[in-house]
């Protein structure tokens, strides 16, 4: 199984809005452009509510938009695919598999033969150092552990993009920790595109290439931040505490403004 590169996504002005019951509209996603390069890995931070996770399902082919379109490299995004993987929070594996045939099952569905499945699972449960676990039932894991099989089958398909919705957002510092190194350093050797999203800044600038801050709802981009230091990076470092800062600073400012509160006050 050849393995491919990640793809660049483009986004051009995208908008999402809801209807609630009583038919009130809630604008989610004011427009919104965006270019992420292929292989990038792009962090997107943003008070609760902003449309964060909106814009990851869009772009996962889960919701369309109401207005505006999103691109795959040159090819439209409608509906979903299995060139762009998604990584929930809750895990969301099959509990009634074990962990290797959660890990085979888009490989399944891609129609790869068994014994190539078999490699392919047992490789990237070898990767996540899963391997002893490969026949356990996956409520026999810890969160830590889930959340790796959830990264080994996203990466197994051999997808384009990966799409991470607050994926170490349940687990114990120690975990996260863990799994925040295991998955830079996956990256880094197939260097897919990957598109994260958190509420940690500090998860943000230690693993992403540039970070997006959203402002409050409707969420539209407020500024996009490179970030220009190697790997590993030391989050005691001064250009570290100084990026910290200034995206704190932001979504200071946007959840002010979200509140009503007077900034003066």
């Amino acid at each position: 199984m050849l393995e491919s590169i990640g793809k660049a996504l483009r986004i051009r002005g995208l908008s999402k809005t809801y209807f609630t019951r009583s038919g009130e509209a809630v604008e989610a996603l004011c427009p919104v452009n965006m270019d992420i390069r292929a292989g990038e890995f792009v962090a997107v931070v943003g008070p609760s509510g902003c449309g964060k996770s909106t814009l990851l399902q869009i772009l996962a082919g889960i919701t369309e938009p109401s207005a505006g379109e999103a691109y795959a490299d040159d090819t439209r995004i409608h509906g979903p695919s299995i060139d762009r993987s998604m990584v929930f929070q809750n895990y969301a594996l099959f509990p009634w598999l074990s962990v290797r045939r959660n890990v085979e099952f888009g490989l399944e569905h891609k129609g790869v033969p068994k014994a190539e499945r078999r490699e392919i699972a047992e490789r990237y449960l070898k990767m996540v150092g899963l391997s002893a676990f490969a026949d356990k039932q996956t409520n026999e894991l810890s969160g830590g552990m889930k959340q790796r099989v959830a990264i080994a089958r996203a990466f197994a398909v051999d997808p384009s993009v990966i799409l991470m919705d607050e994926p170490f957002g349940a687990l114990d510092a120690l975990s996260r920790r863990l799994l925040q190194r295991e998955l830079l350093r996956i990256w880094q050797e197939h260097r897919k595109t990957v598109l994260f999203i958190t509420h940690s800044v500090v998860e943000a600038i230690y693993l992403a290439d540039r970070i997006v801050v959203m402002t409050a709802r409707p969420g539209r981009i407020r500024s996009e931040i490179e970030v220009d230091l190697e790997h590993p990076r030391d989050n005691t470092s001064p250009q570290f505490a100084e990026l910290e800062r200034d995206i704190y600073a932001q979504l200071d400012e946007e959840l002010t403004r979200s509140f009503g509160l007077d900034q003066d006050a």
